[in-house]
């Protein structure tokens, strides 16, 4: 095990291609770490430099105590494991796993006990003299993984892993590969788009765009606290809503304007956000999770004892029954944020028609307790807890925190 350091550390392709621009990126001994963003943002080829199968163009990765820039791969003792599971069909499960300790002449007896000790591990025991043919889509990427395992390296890379599996056995796996690594307490990178998987594996997680590393804190951290616009509406499952209001200025207590409805802010807003104050009177990007909207009849009507907050009325335009919760969208007449942010989300959710909506009109999403009894087409008064808003300044698209918050980058121990 080891500590992994990518420090400045640019590519750039011979047609002058920027994949990634200035990655300081540090990983405990013994972290799981993912990246994680759009397709295109650079996280794979920041893999492949860290694995030592891209040249890096600028900066320093060290392994451990040594840098290994000149290092070829399969000097830099880490194991890669990519999203094909590349086995070799003639060969047992067994032999698939053991195959690398071969090329390196272990002996027989030490390549068995590695091997079975690696297959107890992953639940492959009952496996190992079957052919790859044989065995399920999970079961193949255990294999992969178990001849990562054998190796004993310093780190393990993993490369989209799970991108072949259907959605169910994609949640099994995602816990075995959890447990594996806990258990072994090798440090890992882990790349996925998928910004669940990130959320669920990671002991911290790094969102890239665009080959610029945007923040990189534990998965709470991410999801309470985004750094910017583009991180706020990548991390959570509905997508944050984005929309544009305006401050009160002088009122007491202070107001947020959304397409001419009204919503009180709670004291504790300014408390937590000092700089907030700084935008009374001005237009600011503000953001709703899902959750923290509500069917207003299914909230307390004691106020005191209720979440804080005010009311969007609207019409219910589409209601889906999620069973655990139920989804209803609906618009308001407020102006659509379009930034370079919005577009990059918008273009990775294959929805780039932002701007091209006749005036102001912005579709928001709920997520209701299963209770509600809205239906499509019914008017919907929904209740949003003020309390948990989220603000960014619509220039630069920065959070909106304190003096020392919503910087785009983190200090790397």
């Amino acid at each position: 095990m080891a500590e992994v350091a990518l420090r400045g550390v640019g590519k750039v392709y011979p047609d002058g291609t920027r994949a990634v621009t200035d990655l300081d990126l540090g990983i405990a001994d013994g972290e799981f770490l993912v990246l994680v963003g759009p397709s295109g943002c650079g996280k794979t080829t920041a893999l492949r430099m860290l694995a030592g199968l891209e040249e890096i163009s600028e900066g320093e990765i060290a392994i451990g105590d040594r840098v290994v820039n000149r290092v070829p791969s399969r000097d830099r003792d880490v194991a890669m494991v990519f999203q094909s599971y590349a086995l070799y069909p003639h060969l047992s499960v067994r032999d698939n796993i053991g195959f690398g300790l071969s090329l390196r002449k272990v002996p027989k007896a030490e390549i068995r006990r590695q091997v079975d000790h690696a297959a107890q591990i992953l639940g492959l025991t009952d496996y190992l003299d079957k052919k790859p043919r044989n065995l399920s889509g999970g079961q193949r990427q255990r294999v992969a993984m178990g001849r990562a395992i054998v190796r004993q390296p310093q780190a393990f890379l993993m490369d989209e892993p799970l991108s072949n599996l259907d959605a169910k056995l994609r949640v099994q796996m995602r816990a075995e590969i959890a447990r594996i690594q806990r258990d072994l307490g090798v440090t890992t990178v882990y790349v996925t788009h998928d910004q669940t998987e990130a959320m669920t594996l990671g002991d911290r997680v790094a969102v890239m765009k665009k080959g610029v590393l945007q923040q990189v804190a534990p998965p709470q951290e991410l999801y309470d606290r985004p750094a910017n616009l583009f991180v706020a509406g990548f991390i959570g499952s509905p997508a944050m809503n984005l929309l544009q209001g305006s401050l009160s200025d002088g009122a007491s207590p202070a107001r947020l304007t959304v397409g001419g409805q009204t919503l009180e802010l709670p004291a504790s807003v300014f408390d937590a956000r000092p700089a907030l104050r700084g935008f009374l009177g001005k237009d600011v990007v503000v953001g709703i999770r899902p959750e923290d909207m509500e069917d207003s009849r299914l909230v307390p009507a004691d106020a005191a004892g209720g979440p804080a907050g005010g009311t969007l009325t609207s019409t219910a335009e589409l209601v889906e029954a999620m069973g655990s919760d139920v989804l209803v969208h609906f618009t308001v007449q407020a102006a659509q944020v379009v930034t370079e942010d919005t577009r990059e989300l918008a273009r990775d959710a294959g929805t780039d028609v932002l701007g091209k909506l006749e005036g102001p009109h912005t579709d928001l999403v709920a997520r209701f307790s299963p209770r509600t009894t809205v239906k499509a087409g019914d008017p919907v008064t929904v209740h949003v807890d003020t309390g948990r808003l989220h603000f960014f300044d619509i220039e630069s698209g920065a959070a909106i925190w304190g003096e020392d918050a919503g910087s785009s980058r983190e200090d790397e121990e």
